[in-house]
Order: structure tokens, then sequence, then C-alpha cells
């Protein structure tokens, strides 16, 4: 199956929130007008696209109302769409330019930082690249044993210590064996911990001098996995990820368990952080970059 229709059926849920519902709300209006704007207002923030998100929407759609530009429900319903593909922008590349490149994945525990893992491993491997991963998140139980078996099946190498071990140190052997080996990409994932904010800015500020000091002037991506799942109590993850470090984009997981895939609007909105991968779905391949107009096309077809 393409992924553009592991997409369009990952999305289903989301689809029902928004779109269908957006259908019938329509239906039941004889004209555009504002009861109707109230109305789509309340569906979009039942669908976690945000509030602030929802009003800029709403605005948006009134002033092409008051303009005389949106006469008919059809319309309405062309400009929603426009909007959404609009203030979703694009996702962005990632930016790997050096060898070795370097991505540092951040996210709690239970979002999918493994999975993610092996997953773009995989998608790297299948691009040709030697890629190494650096077991970091050494405090969870059994996270070093999970890693191994998803580079197992990415054809990734893994680099790890005993549990307990300095993150670093961890760190520090991955990086020195990215070099040796001539490894086009180094992955580092890391304890997805935010109830001790203090410990976790440390440990990350350790990890990025080690980097500085093995790799310097290595491409960097700092990624933050978030679980669709939890609607606005992503936002707030990122939120507090980025006091911890400086996020260059996003990994938005289990989109096919939701329905609540409007948050990548309000994530958008609220934190200006490009979305650059999405997940629906457990396999390796059910990954893929993000695609702003596929991703709204999935919503509306």
């Amino acid at each position: 199956m393409a992924f553009l229709d592991k997409l369009r059926a990952g999305l289903s849920k989301t689809r029902d929130a928004i779109v269908k519902q957006a259908d019938e709300l329509f239906k039941s209006f004889v004209r555009v007008d504002e009861d109707m704007l109230e109305e789509l207002e309340e569906m979009l923030i039942f669908a976690d696209v945000g509030v602030a998100a929802t009003s800029e929407i709403i605005e948006r759609l009134r002033e092409e109302i008051k303009a005389g530009r949106l006469k008919e429900k059809e319309q309405v319903k062309e400009a929603l769409r426009s909007i959404l593909t609009d203030m979703i922008g694009e996702g962005g590349r990632l930016c790997l330019e050096t060898k070795p490149s370097v991505i540092l994945i951040m996210g709690v525990n239970g979002a999918g930082k493994t999975t993610s893992i092996g997953k773009i491993a995989y998608q790297m491997r299948r691009e040709g690249k030697k890629v190494v991963v650096a077991a970091a998140d050494t405090f969870r139980a059994a996270a070093i044993d999970q890693l191994a078996v998803w580079c197992q099946r990415a054809g990734a190498e893994l680099v790890k210590q005993q549990e307990g071990a300095d993150p670093a140190a961890v760190v520090f052997d991955a990086a020195n064996n990215a070099k040796k080996h001539g490894a086009d990409l180094l992955i580092i994932d890391t304890a997805g911990r935010l109830h001790n904010k203090k410990n976790l800015m440390e440990e990350l500020a350790k990890i990025n001098r080690v980097i500085d000091r093995e790799l310097p002037g290595s491409s960097r991506e700092n990624l933050l996995v978030l679980d669709a799942t939890t609607g606005q109590n992503a936002v707030q993850q990122a939120k507090e990820f980025r006091r911890a470090a400086d996020i260059t984009g996003l990994i938005l997981n289990k989109l096919d368990g939701t329905a609540k895939g409007g948050i990548i609007i309000s994530i958008k909105k609220e934190l200006g952080i490009p979305v650059k991968f999405i997940g629906v779905g457990e396999k390796i391949d059910d990954m893929q970059p993000f695609d702003a107009r596929e991703f709204v096309s999935a919503l509306f077809e």
C-alpha cells in the first residue's frame, strides 16, 4: 500500500472529526452567515485544532465572506481547505549535509521515540546511508533492548553501554564509531523525562558538548517526538522541551489512532516548529517526511 493510501486510512478519524462534521454542518445551514461560523468554530476546537488556530481560521473565513468572495457553502469548504494548507505550511527537509550528520531524538516515554528512530534509520539505509545509533536513553528499563531490535530491523549499527551508564559517554563512543567507520548519520536516543527539567537540560547540554567536541561542524537536527493521541498535551510537551533544547523539527506519531490530527495545525500556530515526519502505523515503513498538501488532501479526499 502506498504511503498516501496509508495516510488517508490513518487520518480517517480526524477526517470524520473535521471534514465530515463540517459537511454535515454546512448541510444544516441555508446560507453562509455568522451562525454557521460560530458552529464551525466550536467544531474545530473540539477537533483539537486549538483556540488560537481556530480563531485565525474563522477570522480569515469571515473576511472572505464580508468581501463577498464566499457565497456558497462549497466555497467555504474549499476556502477552509486552502487556509488549513497555508497555516500548516511545509514541513521542511532534514539538513544532513555533513558526513556524519547528527539527529538527536527527544520526547517523553511512550511517545514513540524508539520506533521513530528505527523507522528513520530504515529510510536512511534504503537511501544507501550508513547509520549508527547511540542508545543514550540509559535510564529506562529495556530501552536499550528495544532499540537493538529496531536497529536490527533497519540494518543500523547500535552503540550501547549497560543500563544506568552516563548518556554522554555513550554518545562519545557512538561519535567515534561513526567517524572510524565512515558513517553518514548518527542518531542519538535520549531519556524521555520531563519531571525534572533541570536534569534534562544538564543531560542534553553534556551530550551537545560531546557532539561539538567530537563532531565539530556537523549538520544537526534536534527532533521532538510527539504522540498525536494526547492532543493539546502534546503542545505543552513541545513548549517544555523547547525550554531545554533548540528543537529544529517535530515527529508526530500515532495519527492513525486518534481524531485529534488537527493538533498539527495548533502546533504550527503556537510553536512555529515544522513537522518533519508523521507516523500512521507500527510497521517500519509507516513513517514518511511530512508534506502539507498531501496531508490536507488525505483529509479532504
